[in-house]
């Protein structure tokens, strides 16, 4: 089982949670690539500690949004969103090059990533720069979603992604973070979430109700309180379970 988390997500001086901490926790890193946080000398910083780390970079790719670090959907020109996140992964690749890596798989941020999951548009520009940029990229989402289907239909790998430390909703997409529930903070009941996804595919919605949740990566949030301490307790949780922690890639 992989376990990720979202990184690099500062900007010039500010800094959005420990990035190193967490580089020696978790086995994929989700890096910023400018649009919705993240900057040259961050990413330069994040890709050069993962490769050091034997860790996985993925290009986490957003809404040209810093003002709403990308949690605002915007109604995007297709080909303008597919060429947007082409530009992330180009420059996120430049560094990855630099510090001896590669960008190894692609994840949409933020509401992004829940717009493709349910908008065969945006999903459709997602996978249309996954393509473009190699036909065997790995796209981590949520299994059956709408990106996941497309991507799956397109010939690219799809990887499962489930998230430990943030409500379902009955439909298996994620309770918004305006509503209460979005964000679970209770360390036990995210550890066990994390197990639960991981031996028995299933996750308990807000509503009390159980859904599908076949995944191969897990995540916790970088911004969540208590981060790098919670994600060592889901690493650890995940192989007492006896799940062997390791990048998908």
């Amino acid at each position: 089982m992989d376990l990720n988390a979202d990184l690099g997500e500062g900007f010039g001086h500010w800094r959005l949670g420990d990035d190193d901490a967490l580089l020696d926790v978790v086995t994929s890193a989700n890096v910023a690539c400018g649009f919705h946080a993240g900057d040259p000398a961050t990413m330069h910083r994040i890709c050069r500690a993962a490769v050091s780390r034997g860790v996985a970079i993925g290009a986490q790719v957003g809404y040209r949004d810093l003002a709403g670090f990308g949690r605002r959907r915007i109604d995007y020109d297709l080909d303008e969103l597919r060429d947007d996140i082409l530009y992330q992964m180009g420059a996120l690749e430049g560094f990855c090059r630099v510090a001896g890596g590669r960008v190894a798989y692609l994840k949409p941020h933020g509401a992004l990533y829940n717009t493709a999951a349910v908008d065969a548009g945006q999903a459709s520009a997602v996978v249309a720069a996954a393509l473009a940029y190699d036909a065997g990229l790995p796209v981590l989402c949520q299994p059956g979603s709408v990106l996941a289907r497309l991507a799956v239909d397109a010939g690219l790998p799809v990887v499962g992604e489930g998230f430990a430390d943030r409500g379902y909703r009955a439909d298996g997409t994620l309770v918004p973070r305006s509503a209460a529930g979005a964000v679970i903070h209770d360390p036990a009941a995210v550890v066990a979430r994390a197990v639960r996804m991981a031996v028995e595919g299933e996750v308990e919605a807000a509503d009390g109700s159980v859904v599908p949740c076949r995944v191969a990566s897990i995540c916790v949030h970088g911004d969540t309180p208590g981060a790098v301490d919670l994600a060592a307790q889901v690493r650890a949780g995940l192989r007492a379970a006896g799940a062997e922690v390791a990048a998908f890639t």
